[in-house]
């Protein structure tokens, strides 16, 4: 983290960060190496999404094609947020290389839990985040995160959800074809007992 202290009209001390933003409080270089991995995480999911949602269209399935699509542009904006946060917080933003997204799979039940994995680990990630944020002292990255954390945990749920209703078809075709129709009318979430 490099920083500069300058001294404004008022004779007070201002930090600024590598890109000569001011800073209210500095972060600690272990907090922010790992607030950009998290953001390279992100990205990278939404890559994997976006491959996912062309192997369902090359397959003609275009309900879970758009669900796919949408959730690579969800963890797009995710990479964004982290990437305005760090703006926000005076530092400068890293864009790693991305790697190339599996592009092929033996069937829908493989994707899925594929997808739930993935979903498991940036939930991980961001648990791993948030404590970070708490052993520096850094509210701040806390408050950040409370949401991120339960939005995450909500994709969680629903990618469980779509696992295991597609593991109940056995890959039966008709079954598949009408949980694709589901997910074309935007009905992805499991249901709700509350």
């Amino acid at each position: 983290m490099t920083q500069s202290i300058v001294r404004g009209d008022s004779n007070q001390a201002i930090a600024r960060g590598p890109a000569g933003r001011a800073m209210a409080q500095p972060m600690a270089a272990d907090l922010l190496g790992a607030l950009q991995e998290h953001l390279t995480m992100e990205r990278q999911a939404s890559t994997a999404y976006w491959a996912l949602s062309i192997w369902f269209a090359e397959r003609g399935l275009r309900g879970f094609s758009a669900f796919l699509k949408q959730e690579s542009t969800e963890e797009q904006h995710h990479a964004g947020l982290f990437a305005d946060y760090l703006i926000a917080r005076g530092q400068s933003v890293a864009l790693e290389p991305l790697s190339a997204p599996r592009q092929s799979w033996s069937c829908v039940e493989e994707v899925f839990c594929g997808i739930f994995q993935m979903e498991a680990e940036v939930t991980t990630s961001l648990h791993q985040l948030y404590a970070m944020a708490e052993r520096s002292g850094d509210v701040r990255t806390t408050v950040f995160l409370d949401p991120m954390v339960q939005g995450q945990i909500d994709a969680e749920n629903r990618a469980a959800h779509l696992l295991d209703r597609i593991a109940f078809t056995h890959s039966d075709a008709a079954a598949l074809l009408v949980i694709d129709g589901e997910l074309a009318a935007g009905q992805s979430t499991p249901a709700s007992v509350a």
